[in-house]
C-alpha cells in the first residue's frame, strides 16, 4: 500500500476524531484487503510527527492513543479564538488531584490528613464528574472508605501516556507555588486554613502542577 496514502488517511482521522485514537483503531480505517500492519501505522505516525516538527501542531501519544494538538507554547494565543473564559480550578482542587495521582489509591480522609484541611465535597464531585478520578475499591478498615484513583481520561487530558510521565516531586517542590506533602520523609504537615472552594473563573490549564501558578491560594 502507498505509504503516502496511509499517512494521509491517518492524519485525516486524527484531525476529525477529536479524541485520541489507538493504533488498532487506526488500522481498522482501511479495507481488509489493503489493511496496513500495526508497524506500518506506527511508521506513518512517526513520519507525521517528524513532518509536524517546528510547526504549530504536534502529534502526541496519550494513554488512549494518538492525537494531533496545538503545541503547548502556542496555547495562549490560540485560546483567543474563544472569547469565553475557560474554567480555572482552585489550588485546593489541584492539590487534591495531585495527591490522588501520586498516592493512589487514597481515601478522602488520607487526603485531608496530608493537606491538613477538610476536602470540600464539591472538589471530589468535580474530579469524578470530569472522569479524572474514579472509585477503585474500598479500604479494609471500619467504614470501608472509598479508594480514589485516576482514570485514562485524566492521562489524556493532561497529555500523559502513563503515570510515569508525571513531573518528579522534586520539580513540583522547586516551583514553590504548590506545597504538597506527598509522602516525602522530610516533609511536615501542610498548613491549615486554605480555601477549598472551586473557582470557575479565569483561564484553564492542562498542567496539573504548573497550572497552579496562575491560581489564587
Amino acid at each position: 500500500m502507498n505509504e503516502s496514502y496511509v499517512r494521509n488517511v491517518i492524519e485525516a482521522a486524527l484531525l476529525a476524531a477529536g479524541t485520541p485514537l489507538p493504533v488498532a483503531e487506526l488500522t481498522r480505517l482501511f479495507e481488509d484487503s489493503a489493511r496496513p500492519s500495526a508497524q506500518q501505522v506506527r511508521t506513518a505516525l512517526a513520519a507525521l510527527a517528524a513532518e509536524y516538527s517546528g510547526r504549530g501542531i504536534e502529534l502526541k501519544e496519550t494513554a488512549s492513543g494518538f492525537r494531533v494538538q496545538v503545541r503547548r507554547e502556542l496555547a495562549a494565543e490560540i485560546s483567543r479564538l474563544w472569547p469565553e473564559r475557560a474554567p480555572r480550578y482552585s489550588r485546593a482542587l489541584l492539590e487534591t488531584l495531585a495527591l490522588i495521582a501520586y498516592r493512589q489509591p487514597i481515601t478522602r480522609a488520607e487526603i485531608e490528613a496530608v493537606r491538613g484541611v477538610a476536602v470540600n465535597p464539591n472538589i471530589i464531585r468535580t474530579v469524578i464528574e470530569r472522569n479524572w478520578v474514579r472509585v477503585v475499591g474500598h479500604r479494609d478498615v471500619p467504614g470501608h472508605p472509598e479508594l480514589l484513583g485516576t482514570t485514562r481520561e485524566f492521562l489524556d487530558y493532561f497529555g500523559l501516556k502513563s503515570l510515569d510521565e508525571l513531573p518528579p516531586l522534586a520539580e513540583i517542590r522547586a516551583m514553590g507555588d504548590i506545597n504538597l506533602q506527598l509522602g516525602l520523609a522530610d516533609e511536615g504537615a501542610l498548613a491549615a486554613g486554605e480555601d477549598d472552594e472551586l473557582s470557575a473563573e479565569g483561564g484553564g490549564s492542562r498542567e496539573l502542577v504548573a497550572g497552579s501558578r496562575d491560581l489564587d491560594g
